[in-house]
């Protein structure tokens, strides 16, 4: 794609027209998915109800990370925090991307300074039956905390997510995360047909969720790969980009912007840009510039400042900062969400959130 190309706008896409979302339709958020003119250019940031709050610390003292997420009015607590304090544009539901593993009877705990642990990861034929369809009935607390968060919103979009079917697979073949995906690979090399299977049952449990939320009120929806970077281009279109097509197809009718994430993807971009989102997100090791050539026309984008750039003096954010507005200007004007190319760090000081945010809508006011 030549540079002249690059810089049309995209055709907004009919079928991301949300559905009546309550007074969060018009947010400068849903018109940036719907590639649609927006007052300032919006900003959230993935991770932003958690570790690097003091008042989540307070809140979440005592009581386990699945345990958390499983009650309501916390759930509703947490994801409205980063919004009084930073005054983004939108919230990110308050959730773990194997509360729907836990759902169906999956052994699993969240261990502090480790991450998802399964106690019996799924390595044969037989161990697959333990993944059942997920039903409505098996996560009634997020229902709840759902509408409990859209009434106390109001004009502010609320954005669902799920973790995607690689990730997910990666967490339940290895057993927990892991550096090398070497079980993960294994299977997916190895036994091709035993990982459809896994991976085609897992894009039906993370299509449920999202549905879930959705019905509940959600605004958007964004399916998390954190793990798929360690892929090539080839295995991805092969083994696991049917899966994650078949999640975005699954809600590609209920009216609201789905969002595509992954780490270290650089080489994937166009590959999860045909996947089915509408908004693809970037991470900081590709310019924007090269990742709308990547993705092509059609897709929002979403990103993609260093996180660790927060760390450095406010003079310095606001540079790089401006810098990433630049290049999205350069690609069109519309259809750009600020964020940051990965999730908030744990030892980030929250005052810095506040000044970018601030600083993103005044450099951006249109």
């Amino acid at each position: 794609m030549s540079e002249t190309t690059a810089a049309q706008p995209a055709v907004p896409n009919p079928a991301v027209q949300p559905a009546a979302r309550g007074r969060a339709y018009d947010s400068a958020f849903l018109r940036a998915c719907r590639h649609e003119p927006v007052p300032h250019t919006p900003v959230w940031f993935m991770r932003q109800a958690g570790r690097s709050l003091p008042e989540y610390l307070k809140v979440r003292e005592g009581i386990p990370m699945l345990e958390s997420c499983m009650r309501p009015e916390l759930v509703k607590e947490i994801t409205l925090q980063p919004v009084r304090r930073h005054k983004v544009d939108a919230a990110i539901f308050f959730s773990d991307i194997v509360v729907p593993l836990k759902a169906v009877g999956i052994d699993v705990d969240i261990k502090p300074g480790v991450g998802p642990v399964i106690a019996d990861p799924i390595r044969t034929k037989a161990d697959l039956q333990r993944l059942r369809p997920l039903e409505p009935d098996d996560v009634p607390y997020i229902t709840e905390a759902v509408g409990l968060l859209v009434d106390e919103l109001g004009q502010t979009p609320l954005i669902g997510f799920a973790g995607a079917p690689y990730t997910l697979a990666s967490y339940l073949v290895e057993g927990g995360p892991s550096k090398n995906h070497e079980r993960t690979k294994a299977m997916m090399y190895g036994e091709p047909e035993l990982w459809a299977e896994l991976v085609d049952r897992l894009a039906q449990i993370t299509s449920a969720f999202l549905k879930v939320q959705i019905a509940a009120g959600v605004s958007a929806v964004q399916l998390f790969d954190s793990w798929v970077g360690s892929l090539a281009p080839d295995d991805y279109r092969r083994s696991v980009m049917p899966a994650s097509t078949k999640v975005f197809d699954s809600v590609a009718d209920l009216g609201v912007p789905r969002i595509h994430f992954g780490v270290g993807t650089g080489e994937l971009l166009g590959l999860m840009g045909q996947a089915g989102a509408d908004v693809v997100g970037v991470d900081w090791r590709v310019p924007l510039g090269e990742a709308a050539r990547r993705v092509g026309l059609g897709k929002a984008l979403q990103g993609n400042l260093d996180p660790a750039v927060l760390f450095a003096p406010t003079h310095v954010v606001e540079t790089k900062a401006r810098e990433v507005l630049h290049a999205a200007s350069a690609l069109g004007g519309t259809g750009h969400i600020f964020n940051l190319g990965h999730g908030v760090l744990p030892s980030m000081d929250p005052d810095a959130l506040s000044r970018l945010v601030a600083f993103v809508h005044e450099a951006s006011a249109r």
